[in-house]
C-alpha cells in the first residue's frame, strides 16, 4: 500500500500514523519528496489497522501497487524521478545519447573522440565482460576502468561500466566510475544488487534476457531497499523464439513503465538487435516511445574490436543518430540534453 497524505500536512501528523502502522509489524518508506507526504507500507495491513488509515482525516487516498514493489511505483512520488550521472540528468524531459565500444580495447581513445564529436553525452564500456564461452576475450579488468575514465574525463563525459562481482566494486570507486550498470545477466543476482546498492553511485539496470516487467521492477526495488536512490532502467530485448536478430527489442513497455515506475528508461537497440544497420531505425523507434535515452555500441573500426563487432556503429551513423534524437525529442516535446 502506498498512503498519499493531503497537502500541508504537518511532519508530526505523518510520523504518528507511520509509528502506529509499525507498531503493529509493518515496515514503511517514506518518499524523499518534500512537497507531499507519500509513506510506502511494505508488509500487509491487517483489515482493522487498514481501516483505521482511510479514515485519517489526512490521509487523500490509499494505491496499492500492481506488483509487491513499493519504492520504484509510480505513486511513491508526485513527479517521475531524474538521475544524475556526472553532469549529465536522465529524465526529466531530456533525451540522452550514450556510446561506446562495447568492451574496453586498444582503440578507445579514437572511440571516445567519435563519441564525443557526434554529440553523445555519455561513454560506455566494458572493463569486465561476461561472455558466453570462457574462451572469449574477458575485458582489460581493472586497466579498463582507467583507459575508460581517463578517456571519459578527456573528453568530458561521465563513463558507464558493468560490475559483475561485489570484489570489484573497490576497484570501480578508486577509478571514480560515475554509473555501475548490471547486465542482463546479473539482473537477478541478489547479492550483486545489494553490494551495488550500498556504494552509493547510479546504476544502470539493464532487463535480463528472459525477464519479465514484474521480475525487472523486483530488481530495481532491491536496489532502492538496500541504499539505492538513483536508478535507470534500461530495455536491452529479451530472449524469444525469434533467431533473425540477436533478441527481440521490447518497446510495447516502454509506455507501461511509464504507469508503473517513477523511474527513467533507456532502451539498448544495439544488443537488442545484434545488427548494425538496425540500429538506426530501433533508436528511433525507442525514441519515439518515449524512452529517456538510448545506449548504442561504436567502435572506429569494428572489423578489430574485440567484443560484438557485427553491431558496432561508425562515427557517421553515430552522428546521424543524435542529430536524429535531436529532432525527435523537439517534435515530442521534448529535447537533447547539452
Amino acid at each position: 500500500m502506498i498512503i498519499r497524505f493531503r497537502p500541508g500536512t504537518p511532519p508530526a501528523r505523518v510520523q504518528e500514523l507511520r509509528e502506529k502502522i509499525e507498531t503493529s509489524g509493518s515496515r514503511t518508506v517514506l518518499s524523499p519528496e518534500p512537497a507531499r507526504p507519500l509513506l510506502a507500507v511494505v508488509d500487509k495491513l491487517s483489515s482493522e489497522l487498514r481501516e483505521v488509515v482511510e479514515a485519517c482525516p489526512d490521509v487523500e487516498s490509499t494505491v496499492q501497487p500492481p506488483g509487491a514493489w513499493r519504492m520504484v511505483d509510480r505513486r511513491f512520488r508526485e513527479n517521475p524521478s531524474t538521475v544524475k550521472v556526472g553532469d549529465v540528468e536522465i529524465g526529466g524531459g531530456k533525451v540522452v545519447v550514450c556510446a561506446g565500444p562495447c568492451s574496453v580495447d586498444p582503440l578507445l581513445d579514437e572511440a571516445a573522440a567519435m563519441v564525443s564529436q557526434a554529440g553523445g553525452h555519455l561513454l560506455r564500456g566494458g572493463a569486465f565482460k561476461p561472455r558466453t564461452s570462457p574462451w572469449s576475450f574477458q575485458g582489460f579488468g581493472v586497466e579498463g576502468l582507467r583507459l575508460l575514465k581517463d578517456a571519459g574525463q578527456k573528453y568530458g563525459m561521465p563513463v558507464v561500466s558493468e560490475v559483475m562481482d561485489a570484489a570489484q566494486l573497490p576497484a570501480f570507486k578508486d577509478h571514480d566510475i560515475d554509473c555501475l550498470q548490471i547486465g542482463a545477466r546479473n539482473m537477478q543476482n541478489f547479492t550483486l544488487l545489494k553490494a551495488v546498492a550500498e556504494a552509493g553511485a547510479p546504476v544502470l539496470l539493464k532487463r535480463g534476457l528472459s525477464a519479465t516487467v514484474h521480475e525487472w521492477l523486483y530488481s530495481a526495488e532491491y536496489l532502492a531497499a538496500f541504499g539505492c536512490s538513483d536508478i535507470i532502467l534500461c530495455e536491452r530485448g529479451i530472449r524469444t523464439f525469434e533467431n533473425a536478430t540477436r533478441n527481440t527489442l521490447d518497446l510495447t513497455i516502454l509506455p507501461l513503465l511509464r504507469e508503473w515506475t517513477h523511474l527513467p528508461v533507456m532502451v539498448d537497440p544495439s544488443h537488442a538487435a545484434g545488427i548494425a544497420s538496425l540500429i538506426p531505425t530501433l533508436s528511433r523507434a525507442s525514441i519515439a516511445a518515449g524512452a529517456d535515452g538510448i545506449a548504442v555500441e561504436v567502435h572506429p573500426d569494428p572489423s578489430v574490436a574485440r567484443s560484438d563487432a557485427e553491431q558496432a556503429l561508425g562515427s557517421g551513423e553515430l552522428a546521424t543518430i543524435v542529430a536524429e534524437a535531436r529532432i525527435q525529442a523537439a517534435v515530442t516535446g521534448r529535447g537533447l540534453h547539452t
